[in-house]
């Protein structure tokens, strides 16, 4: 029997084999790849890219030439579809997790001298000795002081993997030391601002949508509801947005019942829809939702769901207008794609994309031909599609297809800028003398409690302005002749950034906001 069994073994085991490869080759369409049962032919760019590295006159980097070809596809899809090389893809991967492993300052180039201008409270640098006022000369082995450095060299120098050292040249008073700081978690915070504006309106200004954002929020409203918020600015102006799953959480805190905030859609993407599950912390309080031009994305879908369910009034000017759900997929050399594969629609089922049919140019050149076309300057000049018409519960009218349209327009400063005060702005004149002031007078700034208190007393006076002119005459910058609305608009910026340097962005959004004619119309509803 042993014998038998042994002849019809190699048969036994064939037979086996020859079906197991049946099988797979049967369900290779449902296999995340398909390469080892593939029976298809090679695709002719792959064709092309071989034959370039092996038959070519000239020896190439093919690395370099497949990323090209890879950019020159994406072109022909939509203008959110991207390519991010290897090289860059940890520094937008530590923008959506909202850290980053550094050193923890924030600094300036100032006469191409790294100054630290800000140093993170309880991080790497403050736990090592830095200071406010420092300059640094030279990080481990490489001079880094009077040598054209740029700040994203810096940056790269000063970032690593997380628990290393770097070791830092440090000059102050005149005296250099060096310095060992061990690499740590930065929080690279969304929320910008929170306080309380006057009687009970309160305030918050987000800056993007990451892993962190509706955390952070949630803090700084509940932060708020201690100090008697009864009425909220939520602030999205310039957030270019993010994580959609973040957005539709804040949402969650608006808005009560079930209610739909948004749903995606796409060829190859069932309809999913995101819905509220929760009580919310700020279901019936007055909210004014702030926006223009640089409002994007995950910001969109948060105002559209409010708009929509007419929870808030939305003011400023036309957001973006994106539309697009995009989903990243690693590579495998270190590099990620950034696909489009959904359209997102609010609630009463708008699509807020703008079209993007005459290419990447064309789309972005239409939000900076709003500034030519007058759109920022007056609403009768806002563009809307009149076949992509809705109506919110209540028969308001809005539309799809262009961004989101704000229900109380608020135009763009329209002050005329002279040529000595954009070169102030473009020179960075005001960071600089903020800087100055803040090392020279800190016993000064020290008896000022809060953003409030220092808005309130501070007083910018004439020698103080003349402090400052001198500065920017240093850069050829003449400011004799400068209207009074510039120069007010210039002292306002100094006060901020003054207070930046105490508070962060906390104090300069605190006193920027007192002149900010979005703020003040948006204090003026909520007051009514």
């Amino acid at each position: 029997m042993n014998k038998k069994i042994q002849v019809w073994l190699p048969l036994l085991f064939s037979v086996t084999m020859i079906a197991g490869m049946m099988i797979g080759y049967k369900m290779r369409d449902n296999m995340p790849g398909k390469s080892f049962f593939s029976l298809d032919k090679r695709h002719p760019v792959q064709e092309i890219m071989d034959l370039i590295e092996n038959k070519y006159v000239d020896s190439v980097k093919i690395a370099s030439l497949s990323d090209t070809a890879i950019l020159a596809i994406l072109s022909k899809l939509d203008p959110h579809s991207v390519f991010i090389p290897a090289e860059e893809l940890q520094g937008v991967n530590d923008d959506i997790a909202g850290n980053f492993f550094g050193i923890g300052v924030e600094f300036s180039l100032f006469n191409d001298t790294i100054n630290v201008i800000n140093v993170v409270p309880d991080g790497p640098s403050f736990k090592a000795g830095i200071k406010t006022g420092d300059k640094f000369i030279k990080v481990n082995d490489s001079l880094v002081a009077g040598k054209k450095i740029t700040a994203d060299k810096i940056r790269k120098l000063l970032r690593g993997d997380m628990d290393t050292k770097v070791v830092i040249m440090v000059l102050r008073n005149g005296q250099t030391k060096p310095y060992t700081i061990t690499r740590g978690v930065i929080p690279v915070s969304s929320v910008d601002a929170s306080y309380i504006i006057e009687n009970g309106i309160g305030y918050i200004r987000l800056n993007k949508f990451s892993q962190v954002t509706y955390r952070e929020f949630m803090k700084a409203l509940e932060g708020l509801q201690k100090q008697g918020l009864k009425k909220l600015i939520l602030d999205l102006r310039g957030n270019g947005g993010g994580i959609l799953d973040e957005a539709t959480s804040i949402a969650d805190e608006f808005l009560d019942g079930d209610k739909l905030i948004t749903y995606t859609e796409g060829t190859h993407f069932a309809k999913k829809e995101y819905r509220c599950k929760r009580p919310g912390l700020f279901e019936t309080g007055e909210l004014v939702v702030l926006a223009d031009e640089g409002t994007a994305s995950a910001s969109e879908i948060l105002i559209g769901a409010l708009q929509d369910w007419n929870r808030a009034t939305i003011i400023g000017r036309r957001s973006f207008g994106k539309g697009l759900v995009q989903e990243q997929f690693d590579l495998s050399d270190g590099s990620a794609l950034r696909l489009t594969i959904a359209r997102y629609y609010t609630p009463i089922g708008r699509s807020i994309q703008r079209p993007y049919t005459n290419g990447g140019k064309a789309y972005y050149d239409e939000v900076s031909n709003r500034f030519h076309d007058g759109e920022v300057n007056s609403a009768d000049s806002v563009k809307h599609d009149s076949t992509k018409m809705y109506k919110t519960q209540n028969g308001k009218t809005v539309y799809g297809g262009g961004g989101i349209t704000p229900d109380i327009f608020i135009a763009i400063d329209t002050i005329d800028y002279s040529l000595a005060t954009a070169k102030v702005y473009y020179k960075g004149t005001i960071g600089d003398f903020a800087y100055r002031y803040y090392l020279q007078n800190q016993s000064e700034l020290s008896n000022y409690k809060s953003p409030s208190d220092f808005a309130k007393q501070f007083i910018f006076s004439d020698d103080k302005w003349k402090q400052f002119s001198s500065l920017a005459a240093k850069d050829s910058i003449v400011l004799d002749t400068i209207s009074v609305k510039e120069k007010a608009g210039l002292i306002n910026r100094i006060q901020s950034s003054i207070a930046r340097q105490v508070w962060r962005n906390e104090g300069f959004y605190e006193i920027l906001n007192v002149q900010d004619k979005a703020v003040q119309k948006s204090v003026e509803v909520l007051s009514k």
